[in-house]
């Protein structure tokens, strides 16, 4: 027989302040297998803690594993609950309520560009779906079927993926903060399989004279868009590492440059990001086309800094948009010139093909 000296607890240990989520007492008096389950359920206006007792008849065993259902099912009535913070941790606590939570409390160690990205796949596809239900209703399988229905809605893998991400982070901090109360239904989902017809094509490299072709549509453009491609063609280098190049990164006496910042998208603008670890911080060289469009970048940006009143320091942006360069290029505004000059460069292709077969002499069509 179990002692009746010392009740049988659930869950972890607990701060002072927080009463146990619940308890196993024996009652020999009800008979040799009968167990009291109590389940805290919060505290009412006064502050008195509130539970509810039931009676079992089994084994130890399975009074304890009664008992974690029912404190996994017990739903925390919004009477006895202080403030939205206890929902967040109890057995009333969605989808929803632990991304708000991680948002209060550990979203800002993200990256920008991941809160973003985050952020838009909650209000798209979480927040009015899955996010509703509690997390100690979900299992495997319904996270499982709502990946595979997100397939079906025609998202790529990557979103699927990064959406699954998102979840299982945020219910395993859920888990946690709840005092291991909550189980993470997403650990152990997997994702669906896409076939290859499914999966999108993979992008290209560009040809050597696709790369020509948007320089010369570039250069119509501005020189300083001429100069940005130019340098990402000849180094390889990312639109984000492209636009946190500072005059102090460049060599122009020997042609190289230096990348050990990056440029995000960020709530506001852009942020600038150092890099995750040291083999992100690299040097390149460049061959003397590159040089000379970059000592030409430099020679048109002191003439109007000088026309300005600015002073360029070594500390601005190359290709920054406003003198003297103190903020950087937004990533995104650098695809929307390469998107204008790969249509300049789509239409100038065109447009002469169209000329030379009206031009040909009659000949060159036998």
């Amino acid at each position: 027989m179990v002692p009746t000296a010392v009740p049988t607890l659930v869950g972890t240990r607990r701060p002072k302040d927080r009463a146990i989520a619940g308890s196993i007492r024996p009652r020999p008096d009800k008979g040799a297998d009968a167990f009291e389950l109590r389940v805290f359920l919060g505290r009412d206006a006064a502050g008195r803690v509130r539970h509810k007792s039931t009676l079992f008849r089994g084994s130890q065993r399975a009074a304890e594993r009664e008992l974690a259902r029912l404190v996994t099912a017990q739903d925390v009535e919004p009477s006895v609950v202080s403030d939205d913070t206890s929902r967040r941790r109890g057995p009333a606590t969605t989808v929803n309520d632990a991304i708000t939570g991680w948002k209060h409390n550990g979203w800002q160690d993200l990256s920008p560009s991941t809160t973003r990205r985050y952020a838009s796949i909650w209000s798209t596809h979480v927040e009015g779906s899955i996010g509703w239900r509690k997390i100690a209703s979900l299992g495997p399988y319904d996270v499982e079927l709502y990946l595979r229905g997100l397939k079906t809605k025609g998202l790529s893998e990557a979103s699927v993926r990064q959406t699954r991400a998102m979840l299982h982070r945020a219910c395993r901090l859920a888990r946690k903060w709840s005092g291991n109360m909550l189980a993470n239904p997403v650990a152990d989902t997997e994702l669906p399989d896409w076939a290859i017809h499914e999966q999108r094509d993979v992008v290209r490299a560009l040809a050597v004279e696709e790369v020509r072709a948007l320089l010369t549509a570039a250069r119509t453009i501005d020189h300083r868009s001429y100069t940005y491609l130019h340098l990402v063609a000849a180094t390889g280098m990312r639109r984000g590492e492209a636009c946190a190049i500072r005059w102090s990164d460049l060599d122009l006496t020997g042609g190289a440059v230096t990348i050990d910042e990056g440029i995000v998208a960020a709530d506001g603008g852009a942020a600038v990001k150092a890099p995750k670890t040291n083999a992100s911080v690299r040097r390149f060289a460049f061959d003397e086309e590159t040089l000379e469009a970059l000592r030409t970048h430099r020679t048109e940006i002191d003439k109007l800094a000088s026309l300005g009143g600015f002073d360029v320091t070594p500390e601005h942006f190359v290709f920054a948009t406003e003198l003297p360069g103190a903020v950087p290029p937004h990533p995104d505004a650098m695809s929307h010139m390469f998107s204008r000059a790969r249509e300049l460069a789509v239409w100038q292709r065109t447009s002469i093909s169209t000329r030379f077969a009206t031009s040909r002499p009659r000949c060159w069509t036998r």
